[in-house]
């Protein structure tokens, strides 16, 4: 199949690339910068120039495409509706692209939609829920499903790792670099699911091949890790000490992160192992801390990330 890969040098869209190209299939990726587009010939992709603001390339791409894998997203952390008007407004754009095609169509969302309740595939979430921006691209894919395009959605845990991240743990060990201390919220016992990304990318490949239109699936490791694991392994391995921040001053401490690593947010994948046949078989976030990487130096210590 000829793929259309859209954040084709991103964290997770660099390995469902790899992915794609070890399956056999061919792959054209979406990238901006000149060091991006030398990186995915390397691999083995063609080159796709473009960004998200860019419909008419974004509509080329997919037009020329046997499928679609939507990875891109513009992580703006200062004003997340506005990035999710972006990522409707590309969605929509692919998905108009591929109308009565029977092609797929597959797009990246995420697992924190039901905070204190488990997250299931089958629940479609509130977009009416403060911070659920993202469902709106969710609900326009299951439109799509509708218009012939084997549309469907791979919803990601809050830490998707592994060497590379560039998520909330790696911000979670600059703050605790920066303060010296690593914290978690009160008792730390809210979770947080998790992934590896190779996992994911096993995912999406299986997703692009057989998922039926309309399928939400998840990508889901670890249904919960308690963030005081998080942040004793964090500790661990910049060395510095493990306390607990109250509530009300986790936002002082956190900055805008501080809401959402309060958060109890497990997540399950039983439905799509089910449905895909679907097995994580990489290594689990505290694994991943312990070897390392995410501090600069294997087996811990100050170095720098």
């Amino acid at each position: 199949m000829r793929v259309f890969v859209t954040g084709a040098s991103g964290f997770v869209g660099s390995v469902v690339v790899r992915e794609l190209l070890g399956a056999g299939h061919e792959v054209v990726g979406m990238v901006r910068s000149d060091g991006a587009a030398a990186s995915l010939k390397e691999a083995g992709a063609e080159v796709h120039r473009g960004d998200l603001d860019d419909l008419d390339s974004l509509r080329a791409g997919a037009a020329a495409s046997e499928g679609v894998v939507h990875t891109a997203y513009v992580h703006d952390f200062r004003d997340f509706a506005e990035a999710a008007r972006t990522d409707l407004r590309a969605v929509e754009t692919l998905g108009e692209a591929l109308v009565d095609s029977g092609r797929p169509l597959l797009i990246c969302s995420g697992t924190a939609f039901s905070p204190g309740a488990m997250a299931t595939e089958d629940n479609p979430g509130d977009p009416e829920r403060p911070h659920m921006f993202r469902l709106a691209s969710e609900a326009a894919v299951m439109r799509f499903a509708e218009r012939g395009v084997r549309a469907s959605v791979v919803r990601l845990p809050p830490s998707v790792h592994g060497e590379g991240d560039g998520g909330f743990v790696p911000r979670l060990v600059d703050i605790a670099r920066a303060k010296g201390v690593s914290a978690y919220p009160g008792d730390g016992t809210n979770r947080w699911a998790a992934a590896h990304r190779l996992d994911v990318a096993r995912l999406f490949r299986l997703a692009l091949e057989s998922a039926p239109a309309g399928t939400r699936l998840h990508g889901i490791a670890e249904e919960g890790v308690p963030v005081r694991e998080i942040a004793e392994a964090i500790g661990r391995g910049l060395g510095v000490p493990v306390t607990s921040v109250p509530h009300a001053e986790t936002n002082d401490h956190f900055g805008w992160l501080g809401n959402f690593f309060a958060l109890d947010l497990p997540a399950s994948s039983a439905v799509t192992r089910e449905r895909l046949g679907w097995r994580p078989v990489e290594g689990e976030l505290l694994t991943d801390l312990a070897a390392g990487h995410y501090f600069g130096s294997a087996g811990g210590g100050t170095g720098v990330s």
